[in-house]
């Protein structure tokens, strides 16, 4: 075990870097599935919404492993939970590959969900332990991978699809998985330094005060379900959407990028935020701002409409999954960090796939898209108020310690 003067050191910031390669990688699962949504659908004649369920269980895999895989992390550290899930996520492409019944595919996506969220919380809650005075830019560091993921990745597995086809390009995917995830993984066996890492957590707080850490933690679950059912509108449906439209399939995976790449400059910003303002405020700025966005799809269906909207929806709402981290490290105990990080980021996970299943139902229930963006605008509204009420009700916000050397 190594003392907190090891926070913020040389090697915290070399292990993000390793933290941040691995998520590029590995979170390739979570969007890989929007991609070949429309050849999926087209290949096996299925309306929208059966179309949009192996995303839903993508996600609930992908829910669940946050949880449980941040459990395991807590326990045997970060490096053998990572191997083990990228054993399982190779496997649930390779499944994906040569199924015949979308039912068998749906099921698979739930083990493949799962494999992959080793990428997500239990790094984002592994990370948060070696740094302090920076956790919050590193924090958002190390959740824009997921984004990265995203921006790339769709772009380049769309050449493939056109190329060869949806299974092939999981294939790819299974052989990427193995060979990159695996060795860097075995770079972070070194187990994090919690003497004196529960720094603002340790030193009581106006939050709370207010509200006891189980009354929180579930505030912060519900709230995560509430802003991520709204964001999964865009995401999750974006290139859909664009076949719709009459844009295609290759469009609307550019504006996902650009969606994506406009998270990940968001996502930097907001870490910087939660630095100086905490990670309350940080959160209700960034709900506000994609609450914002969302109305400006309602309007616009041209195609350079939607290019810049894309862009603006990017830039609002990047920020806003990494300051329920900051939170939860600001207010609870660092040895408790992936479980707790985990059980919030599953809240926003099973946001996203509520969301993305909800958004194709109302697709097929009322012919567009345009009720499932006021739907999104709706819950989105719940995850305001709910971050207001946390707000309000302590104001003084966690107070900045710094660490004590051991």
């Amino acid at each position: 075990m190594y003392s907190d003067t090891h926070l913020d050191s040389r090697y915290s910031w070399i292990r993000l870097g390793i933290t941040l390669a691995i998520a590029l990688v590995i979170n390739v699962g979570m969007w890989a599935v929007i991609v070949v949504m429309p050849a999926v659908q087209a290949e096996f004649g299925i309306d929208r919404a059966d179309a949009s369920m192996p995303y839903t269980l993508t996600m609930i895999g992908f829910a669940l492993g946050n949880l449980l895989i941040g459990r395991a992390v807590d326990r045997f550290g970060v490096a053998w939970s990572l191997i083990g899930s990228a054993l399982l996520a190779a496997f649930g492409y390779l499944a994906v590959a040569f199924s015949g019944s979308v039912a068998m595919i749906s099921a698979l996506h739930l083990a493949l969900g799962f494999g992959t969220a080793a990428g997500f919380g239990p790094l984002i809650a592994d990370i948060s332990l070696w740094f302090h005075n920076r956790r919050g830019i590193a924090v958002a560091i190390a959740a824009s991978g997921n984004y990265l993921s995203g921006a790339i990745w769709p772009i380049l597995l769309s050449g493939v699809l056109d190329a060869y086809g949806w299974r092939e390009a999981y294939m790819v995917l299974a052989a990427l998985t193995l060979i990159v995830v695996i060795p860097l993984a075995l770079m972070l066996r070194r187990r994090a330094p919690l003497e004196g890492a529960d720094g603002d957590a340790a030193s009581p707080t106006a939050h709370t005060r207010a509200f006891s850490p189980r009354t929180l933690q579930w505030m912060l679950f519900l709230a995560g379900v509430g802003c991520c059912v709204a964001m999964s509108m865009p995401q999750v449906h974006i290139v859909s959407f664009c076949v719709d439209l009459g844009y295609g399939p290759a469009i609307g995976a550019e504006m996902l990028s650009l969606m994506l790449l406009g998270g990940v400059g968001s996502r930097l910003i907001s870490g910087l935020l939660s630095d100086k303002l905490g990670g309350v405020m940080t959160l209700l700025i960034g709900s506000t701002l994609q609450c914002l966005a969302l109305f400006l799809y309602l309007p616009f269906d041209g195609l350079v409409p939607l290019y810049v909207i894309s862009l603006i929806f990017g830039l609002s709402q990047g920020g806003i999954v990494p300051a329920y981290a900051v939170i939860v490290r600001e207010y609870m105990p660092a040895r408790e960090a992936g479980a707790r990080v985990g059980l919030v980021m599953m809240a926003t996970i099973l946001g996203m796939a509520l969301g993305g299943w909800m958004s194709g139902w109302i697709y097929d229930v009322t012919g567009s898209y345009q009720w499932a963006f006021l739907n999104g605008i709706a819950w989105n509204f719940l995850n305001i108020g709910i971050v207001l009420l946390i707000f309000l009700r302590g104001r003084s916000g966690p107070r900045r310690t710094a660490p004590v050397p051991a």
